[in-house]
């Protein structure tokens, strides 16, 4: 979505039109969900993070800056809530509570193939949970929801090259975990 479209809603909501919001969620709930699941690999924890999202977007829109894009901002928002929640849930509980994580199978591939795929996937992300908060969220960011290194930039508060590198650390530190 276009910034422009976005600040024309926001000011919508604003001005009291409650539905329009829902625009908003519409375009942003699967990237918001799949960020939250992707970081805690639990869909109660990602679904309840979501809507955590959106209602604190909604009730602090007055805060929103029409200068900004409102998927950065929104991302933030919802960055910050799952930094919180994943303080309070301890790592080998997290881990314990991921080990059935299932993505996405290609249906093309031959049983034996789909079984490799699916135990590589799962201890890359297992390998991506037991890194630190901020080289996973990097990580995630860039190489499953593809953001560019200057919209994580915008979201993190940090430089294009502390993010670069915090990217390169991260890579690095997720090879050793899966060659170990």
């Amino acid at each position: 979505m276009d910034q422009k479209i976005e600040a024309e809603i926001v000011a919508k909501v604003l001005k009291g039109d409650r539905q329009a919001y829902a625009l908003l969620v519409e375009e942003y709930k699967s990237p918001i969900y799949n960020l939250a699941y992707r970081m805690t690999g639990n869909s109660e924890d990602a679904d309840d993070l979501t809507q955590e999202t959106f209602i604190r977007a909604y009730i602090n829109l007055w805060r929103f800056d029409p200068k900004r894009k409102f998927f950065t901002w929104l991302y933030t928002i919802s960055i910050n809530l799952i930094r919180n929640h994943l303080k309070k849930v301890k790592n080998d509980d997290l881990l314990n509570r991921t080990k059935n994580i299932q993505y996405n199978e290609n249906e093309n591939q031959s049983p034996e193939a789909r079984i490799i795929a699916t135990q590589e996937s799962n201890k890359i992300n297992l390998a991506l949970l037991t890194l630190k908060y901020e080289l996973r969220v990097m990580l995630i960011m860039k190489y499953q929801q593809e953001l560019s290194f200057e919209e994580i930039a915008e979201i993190t508060g940090k430089s294009v090259s502390a993010v670069k590198m915090r990217v390169y650390r991260g890579l690095e530190k997720l090879e050793q975990l899966i060659n170990s």
